[in-house]
């Protein structure tokens, strides 16, 4: 029997069967289209302008890698115009990040880009390890998200950048948007399919890779032969998002379409206008923003320096929960807006 053909050029063998479609291609066709569809996504959300500043969330991961590799190509493909940096958070976990931040660090080499590393010692005065010490695997990734989020901005403010790209794929959101539905979280439900988001005190954030499926992410990084850091992190076996993430994975084998299906379904999702939405203010005590008077992160690391852990995942109601916070304990440093006018300066890594 003769080999068959790739459905898009008909002219080289097909060693490729596309997650996505189910279409039977060449290496070199699946390269094409997956750029391409990243291309229109990026131009039919209108993402950047000719100028921009991008960090590019970086954490040696498979996503990150190819976003890393992919927005560097189009960028010279295309024309975007954008300068491009490598924004890496050091969680502080022995034996996870360390080895995927020397990932990193080849990257950032390999793609010649600007490469900042910013840690939870130096910001918050505690590694993730220190965390997990205090409070145990529950909650632990309650902890990392908030302060990864805060690190992301403000390591891209010391950059001077107008814009962070992350490596969130089509798979992450659905399961997110599962999540939501899961917890009844009404407030998250409404903007997780969102692509870009931006708040006034905050950098815009954005997912090229939003409509990309994971298993076509890894192909692509196999069949280009990328460098990557493969590993799970040592403290995500119990997270909440791995019930999503088994349930998604059940519906896409009986159902391939269910991935991008879940994210329209979230995108449709309309909130009442009866339903209470909590405002957005700044943060008191760090100037980052907040639905509340301490944002997440301040009101985290306040429990671990107190050493009441549980007092930033609940919601304030205790008398002792209003107390003054001790002077001697560590507190966020100010956030402050880059001023995008201004060169961001910052030397090549390679430590």
């Amino acid at each position: 029997m003769p080999p068959k053909l790739c459905a898009l050029c008909d002219t080289s063998r097909a060693i490729i069967k596309r997650p996505k479609t189910g279409q039977q291609i060449c290496k070199e066709c699946f390269f094409w289209v997956f750029e391409t569809e990243v291309h229109n996504t990026i131009i039919g959300a209108k993402l950047f302008k000719h100028g921009d500043k991008v960090a590019i969330g970086a954490s040696g991961g498979k996503d990150s890698t190819v976003l890393a590799y992919v927005m560097k190509t189009l960028n010279e493909r295309y024309d975007y115009g954008l300068d491009l940096y490598l924004l890496s958070i050091d969680e502080g976990i022995t034996g996870y990040r360390d080895d995927s931040l020397e990932t990193v660090k080849r990257n950032q080499q390999q793609y010649n880009l600007p490469l900042k590393i910013l840690g939870y010692e130096e910001l918050y005065g505690w590694t993730m390890d220190k965390v997990v010490a205090k409070i145990g695997k529950k909650n632990n990734c309650t902890y990392c998200g908030v302060f990864r989020r805060q690190a992301l901005d403000r390591g891209a403010a010391s950059l001077g950048v107008d814009h962070i790209v992350t490596g969130h794929n089509a798979d992450d959101i659905a399961e997110t948007v599962l999540m939501n539905i899961m917890r009844g979280d009404i407030a998250r439900l409404g903007r997780c399919t969102l692509i870009c988001t931006q708040g006034e005190d905050t950098i815009r954030r954005s997912k090229p890779f939003k409509y990309a499926y994971e298993k076509e992410i890894v192909m692509y990084a196999y069949f280009k032969k990328l460098d990557y850091f493969s590993t799970e992190c040592i403290y995500s076996p119990d997270a909440y998002r791995g019930h999503a993430r088994v349930f998604l994975k059940d519906l896409e084998a009986a159902r391939p379409s269910a991935i991008i299906d879940i994210i329209h379904s979230g995108e449709a999702f309309e909130v009442n206008e009866d339903v209470k939405m909590k405002t957005q203010q700044t943060c008191t005590r760090c100037g980052y923003i907040a639905s509340n008077d301490l944002c997440k992160a301040c009101a985290l690391l306040e429990g671990l320096e107190r050493g009441m852990p549980s007092l930033g995942i609940r919601e304030r109601r205790k008398k002792e929960d209003d107390t003054p916070m001790p002077e001697n304990l560590r507190t966020i440093p100010m956030f402050q807006m880059p001023d995008v006018n201004k060169a961001a300066t910052v030397e090549l890594s390679s430590s």
